[in-house]
Order: structure tokens, then sequence, then C-alpha cells
């Protein structure tokens, strides 16, 4: 934050009366707007463990800390259970690249319904779905989990019985779910070493990973001195918390030296696979990746996870190729791999209804969707510049992310504002990330993006004037 901005100090310094008033108008407004919301979350919290609710939880802002419940999705609409509107920039976390309930996934799901649910049996579509993975991925093979967690748990333990290693490496500011294995932090910023990040997590768990700086060069060279150790090396090619970071040069080199070193790189592209462009982010930095996970958008917001990669790893499933009428047989030594729900028929039936879309639509689709995103995060930048806010909106394909500007200072009043700021866009019929990040569809028009800024740029005066955000003003 410049010189020019430092009369900001917290908020019982800063006209107290003003700004008390300015929010309790804002909690009352809020949740008599979301009553029923918050009285179905304050009714089944003691029965509901739900992270997400406590969340954001801010002493400020307690009186709004509760998530809107849904009650019907349309296109870029939801509309809640007290039948209020929004602009939907969730998105399902990045699932619903074509809005809610497209007709293409609706018929799907609804003639798969009509056939019933067929568990124990291969599912009717299974090798149709990976075929297609194969052919827009350029992948050989491909293994089906439920989620996002479970892909990449599977992938790690394909690198490491493919190698016959132990340690990996992940980057710091990634996510990968929430398997044990990658909820490491580095021991200090000077040893790389991991220990667990939160509570009920065992040291021995992450004992064997490593955590380096991603983008930096000094992270390859920790790489190299591990290089005889590590079964795999696990990147979120653009990390969904640090949009603006997206090391093209990094990726490229760090794909020769894992493939020198005959060590697995793999791709988290759970945010960035078939968004970025048909290909992923593989396709869009120019790096074939050993093993990539996906989910999100090949659901068609139904639940699914995919390993896909090389033969070589995913042989590790199965056992490898083998042919009928010959003396053939799996000549892989196997891991183990199950799930009752994988290749789950509904899911099975929307991925099929997706990709053939994708397919059929060839890379116009994401050229066009990520233009509009960067004319969108264009024009709230030329507004926060403007008005002096400490903030820049990066993005990557379709997907945007609030940052920091290189002399912002995040102070207690800075955060609250913030925080304010949410709660300011989702009164304003906008639902958004928590950290006022999102997606757009397909399914967004030129006046939903409108609306989306006009509800930004009220907001944000309107905190201005409220004393909160530094004001240009004043």
């Amino acid at each position: 934050m410049s010189s020019n901005q430092q009369t900001v100090h917290p908020l019982k310094e800063v006209t107290p009366d003003l700004q008390q008033k300015y929010v309790e108008a804002l909690i009352e407004r809020y949740n008599k707007r979301t009553k029923t919301s918050k009285q179905m979350t304050q009714a089944y919290r003691p029965i509901l463990a739900d992270p997400r609710v406590s969340e954001w939880f801010d002493p400020p802002t307690k009186e709004m800390c509760y998530l809107i419940v849904g009650k019907e999705a349309r296109g870029s609409r939801i509309w809640d259970i007290d039948g209020n509107e929004y602009v939907d920039i969730i998105m399902g976390f990045g699932a619903n690249l074509l809005g809610h309930n497209p007709p293409c996934i609706k018929q799907a799901l609804h003639e798969q319904l009509e056939k019933g649910i067929q568990l124990g049996p291969q599912s009717e579509y299974a090798g149709e779905v990976a075929e297609l993975i194969c052919q827009l991925t350029g992948m050989e093979r491909v293994a089906f989990s439920n989620t996002g967690t479970e892909a990449v748990m599977t992938a790690i333990r394909l690198a490491r019985a493919a190698t016959k290693r132990s340690k990996i490496a992940v980057f710091s500011g990634s996510y990968h779910g929430h398997f044990d294995g990658t909820l490491v932090k580095p021991q200090t910023p000077d040893n790389p070493h991991g220990v667990p990040m939160t509570t009920g997590i065992i040291p021995s768990m992450v004992e064997d990973v490593l955590v380096l700086e991603y983008g930096n060069p000094q992270s390859l060279e920790t790489i190299k001195t591990y290089r005889d150790e590590l079964a795999a090396v696990l990147v979120e090619p653009i990390q969904s918390r640090r949009p603006d970071l997206q090391p093209k040069a990094f990726l490229q080199q760090l794909r020769q030296l894992t493939a020198e070193s005959g060590i697995a790189l793999i791709f988290d592209e759970m945010v960035t696979g078939f968004r970025l462009h048909l290909g992923g982010a593989q396709a869009w930095f120019g790096v074939e990746a050993d093993i990539a996970t996906y989910g999100k958008i090949v659901g068609g917001g139904m639940p699914i996870g995919i390993i896909a990669g090389k033969a070589a790893y995913l042989d590790k499933i199965d056992g490898g190729m083998w042919d009928y009428g010959d003396v053939s047989s799996p000549q892989v030594e196997k891991t183990f791999f199950a799930g009752t729900h994988c290749k789950h028929p509904l899911s099975m039936a929307a991925a099929r209804a997706m990709l053939q879309y994708l397919k059929h639509q060839g890379s116009t689709l994401q050229q066009q969707l990520n233009q509009r995103t960067s004319q969108y995060v264009e024009r709230l930048n030329v507004f926060f510049d403007a008005s002096k806010m400490p903030i820049r909106m990066a993005h990557f394909g379709s997907f945007f992310g609030p940052v920091f500007t290189a002399d912002a200072v995040p102070s207690e009043i800075l955060m609250i504002s913030f925080s304010l700021l949410r709660y300011h866009l989702f009164d304003k019929g906008i639902l958004l990330r928590g950290e006022g990040g999102g997606f757009l569809s397909t399914a967004h028009t030129d006046a939903d993006i409108d609306l989306i800024i006009q509800a930004m740029t009220d907001s944000i005066t309107e905190l201005q004037d409220a004393g909160f955000f530094p004001n240009p003003a004043t």
C-alpha cells in the first residue's frame, strides 16, 4: 500500500460509529434477505459437521457466517431457499463449464436414470469415456475414481509403484485435495522436508515429501539433489491460490529434469483440465506429463476423478495389455486400486455427454471463453486502479481471482473490508468464491458480466465511503 493510503487504521480507530452502524445495517439487511439459510444453518449445526460454514468465520461478520442454501439452478443463475436470484460465478468450484443444468447433461442423466444404476457390471460407457479422454488429452490410458483427492492419491501410488522410489516433491501454495500424504508444509523456509500442515496427520505420512517453492529455479536444484530418491513431482500447473503465477519456462525445465531422472511428472489438472484448452495445461504450456489427474468439468456436475497417463504407470492398475485367443497374460506387477462407485453409471453418462460436446465444439469454446474472461478482468482492473484498490484481478483461462498489489499491506482493516465486500456482493445477487474469485461459463451473458462489474464497483465505492477500503477522494 502506498504512503498516501496509510491514513487507514484499525476498525475501532476510524469513525467507529459510522463503521459500526454501517456493518450493523448490512448484517440486518443480509439476514433479512437470507433468513432461511441462516435458520437452517443454526438448526442443523449440532448434527451437520461442515467445514465450509466456519471457513470464513470472523467476529465482526459472525452473524453473516453461513452458506447460502441453494434451491434451484439454471444457466448462469442460482436461486436460494428464500427465492433470491444470484448470478453464480462459483460454478461448482469450476465443474460447470457450460453453466447449470445444460441440456446435454440433463438428457444424458435422464436417460441413464430410466435404465437404472448398475453397480457391479462394467459401466456401459466407461470404455467410450476413457477413449474420449485419451483423444482430447493425448494420454495413453485412463482409470476412474470418485473425487479429485482419490485421483491424486492414486497417481502418487502409481508413481511410487512404477519407480520403486518413495519420495515425492510438491510445491507450496498448491492444493491437491485432502489426502494425508499431500497435506504438508515445509519444516522451515530453508528446510523443504515435509511436516503435517494440520492435526490428525501423523508425521510418517509426509516424511518422504519435499515442499518446494513454485517457479523458483532453486527448486530445480533441490530436485537434482534428490533425483535418485524421487518417485514423482506433483504440480498444480497454475495454482488456483496464485493465478498470476504461470511459470512456463520453469515447467518446461522441470519436464526435462524429471524425464532425465526417471521421475514421474504428475499434473494436477482438476481446475485447468479442459478449461484452459481442450488438452489442459499440458497443451497450454507445451509440457507432456507422465500422469495427469482430472475431474470437475469432465463430470458435468457429477462427481468424478480421472487418472490418465502413460501405460508404464497406468498398467500398475490392471497388469497391462493382454489378448484373448492366445497365451498372453497380465505381465505388470499391480498395486491396489478399488472403489464401489468408481465408473458410476450416472457419472459415466454425464462425462460421455460432456466430452462429446467438447469434442464437437473444438478449441473455439475455450478460446472464446478465455477471451471474454480476459476482457472482464481488464474492466475490473481499470476500476481497481482508478479506485486505488490494493488488489488486481488475475486469471488463467476462464478462472479469475484477486491478488494483492506489490505495495499492499494486508492490515486488519483491509482484511475486514474484503470480508464485508464478499457479503456485499452476496447481498447484491452475486455468488462468488470466498476469496473473491470465480469462473465464467458459456452460460454467462454480457448482461451477467455487466451486472457483476456493477455490483463490484458499487460495493467497493460504498465501503470506501464508509471508511473501510482506502478512499482515493480523501
